[in-house]
């Protein structure tokens, strides 16, 4: 990715929303671990209220997500997608993928050892985002017919604001991959001659931030009125992401802010799968004939589609349950529970080994934030596919229901997320007024050396051509926003800077944006861990104060001071370059593969 300036262009005015703005369509997309799902809606369509697309290929029934799963032929060419890709049988020279958006995680981004050994391995050939915008391209392309369908000639799809949702937990490099592959997709394009910005049309959102605002328009729901908090708890097939919020305002105007940094892990509802297979397996050893590919996804599917969600806990413990083998060879060996050519599992078996494992991670999970928080918590969402879990609701009530007076899970629990996301655009203003940074962001600098640093690093310090001490760019750490910051939505951090050009070609300013997941402020990269995020390469020819040094010879250079702006939101991180208050070009990131 390559950055640049205005050119010799004016500054960037803002543009103002227009009246047609107003009845501009808004489309949400929940690209999830396992399932995915469209909403939309416009101020002119249906009283403006949001409208979910429910009729999908492969099926007669109506369904409010489908499977994120594609299916493959052996040339890497997509056969089918959603409903149709996941029913489908076996069809030889074919691969069925599932679970890809798991190697977006932070961790599996960071090293690629990180990425779970469960996960089915990518079609030869593919990358992980390869498959992301493989469908988001099937789903884009049926839904853009779907919503013409459905509302008819009035539905601008070019022109539409699209919102995408992202795990709480991802750093912005998985966003912005995220964001490379809507694109790529073809989620936004050029409208007409002219759209220039049509890539801003693709906003990025936070999962709980999304699912927090279709909750705090069911306020009168829950009985939560303004200055009081709620915790959002997104539990949905990969993660678990975890925000709270304070209902600031009148509700009339509903406006929330975020108290604390924002959390989340991979403890979705898909790791009770992933578990239920490794004990398949481990039950099943000594008979084969039942552990091919095809036999335990038939094993994975019945306990997914039947058991997954009803399963009571303890009260079951003595109960059985039934699971049919897909083959019928080798049908019995009551020692494991094979009998007829059904296995047999006791129900304190599937809670010790698969159900306890999970859910005590969210229980935890969710024990964390509360203790981020220090304020008094007036209720406790869950949203999300997991969320439907009769255990999961059981356990959280029973851990917390002596601390928090409401616990629920909202109706449309399963697409909150899809359906706030697309309640945000049609508001047109920022319904969440504040975030917390969840990370530090800093930069690797040098500075003239001061008392501390002779005390504690000596030997980081270095005279420069001037003859001053300087503490050595990659030794000393300068903040731009330090983890748990409160920042309102759009504003922008400011920081000053300063290039020595040797000659007017040397107009390239090259700078590294760090992370830190630490609370505590270092000076010394030696402090603690920090992470290389991405690059700012800031084009500044085109600032005139660039423009008329490096127009007069000047045999020993000359500087140009600007200053970066950095902005955070729920998901992303933004950069301007500013020259005397002024917005002179974007600053593009170049992220870490």
């Amino acid at each position: 990715m390559s950055v640049t300036s205005r050119g010799s262009s004016a500054p960037i005015v803002p543009q103002q929303p227009s009246f047609a703005d107003e009845g501009k369509l808004s489309v949400s997309i929940d690209f999830g671990t396992t399932f995915s799902g469209v909403a939309y809606g416009s101020s002119r369509i249906a009283a403006g209220k949001v409208q979910q697309i429910l009729n999908w290929p492969g099926s007669f029934e109506t369904f409010r997500k489908i499977p994120t799963c594609l299916l493959y032929d052996q040339t890497g060419q997509v056969l089918a997608w959603g409903i149709e890709a996941k029913s489908a049988g076996p069809v030889p020279g074919s691969v069925k993928c599932e679970w890809f958006k798991l190697f977006l995680e932070p961790h599996a981004l960071r090293d690629q050892a990180n990425v779970d050994h469960r996960l089915p391995a990518l079609p030869p050939g593919k990358r992980a985002i390869d498959l992301i915008i493989d469908f988001l391209s099937c789903l884009w392309d049926y839904a853009k017919q779907q919503i013409t369908r459905e509302i008819g000639a009035v539905a601008d799809l070019d022109s539409a604001d699209v919102w995408l949702t992202v795990p709480a937990a991802w750093d912005a490099t998985g966003c912005q991959m995220m964001r490379d592959a809507a694109i790529a997709a073809g989620l936004v394009r050029s409208a007409r001659a002219g759209d220039h910005d049509w890539r801003d049309r693709l906003r990025i959102i936070s999962e709980p931030e999304a699912a927090a605002v279709h909750c705090a328009n069911l306020t009168d729901v829950h009985k939560l009125s303004p200055n009081q908090n709620f915790m959002i708890c997104d539990a949905g097939g990969g993660t678990v992401d975890l925000a709270v919020y304070r209902i600031i305002g009148m509700l009339s105007n509903l406006e929330i802010a975020e108290l604390c940094a924002r959390s989340g892990a991979n403890c979705g509802s898909l790791f009770l799968d992933l578990r239920f297979r490794e004990l398949m397996k481990t039950l099943l050893s000594d008979h084969p004939v039942h552990l091919d590919s095809v036999s335990l996804a038939n094993f994975q599917e019945n306990f997914s589609e039947t058991e997954k969600l009803r399963y009571m806990g303890e009260e079951d413990d003595d109960k059985m349950f039934h699971f049919t083998c897909f083959n019928v060879e080798d049908p019995d060996d009551p020692a494991v529970g094979l009998v007829n050519g059904e296995v047999t599992i006791p129900g304190n078996l599937l809670r010790q080994e698969v159900f306890d494992p999970v859910v005590n991670e969210v229980l935890e999970l969710i024990e964390a934030q509360t203790q981020k928080v220090n304020q008094r918590l007036d209720a406790l969402l869950l949203v999300g596919g997991f969320s439907g879990s009769e255990y999961l609701f059981r356990k959280v009530q029973e851990r917390f229901g002596s601390r928090i007076r409401v616990i629920t899970r909202p109706a449309d629990c399963d697409t909150a997320t899809v359906r706030g996301a697309a309640q945000y655009g049609l508001a047109r203003r920022p319904l969440v007024s504040s975030v917390i940074a969840p990370q530090s962001y800093m930069l690797k600098v040098k500075l003239p050396a001061e008392q501390e640093d002779w005390l504690k690093r000596p030997a980081y310090i270095r005279e420069n051509d001037a003859g001053v001490a300087i503490c050595e760019y990659r030794r000393v750490l300068q903040y731009l926003v330090a983890k748990g910051a409160i920042l309102r939505k759009g504003q922008r951090l400011k920081t000053t800077f300063c290039k020595f050009s040797q000659t007017p070609n040397d107009r390239m300013f090259v700078a590294t944006l760090y992370t830190s997941d630490s609370d505590k402020i270092m000076r010394y990269t030696d402090e603690g861990e920090t992470t290389e995020l991405c690059k700012w390469t800031i084009d500044l020819g085109a600032l005139p104060s660039f423009q008329q040094n490096a127009s007069v010879p000047n045999p020993n250079g000359f500087y140009t001071e600007f200053e970066l702006g950095l902005e955070l939101d729920s998901a992303e991180v933004r950069g301007v370059l500013i020259y005397q208050g002024q917005d002179w070009g974007r600053v593009v990131f170049d992220y870490r593969s």
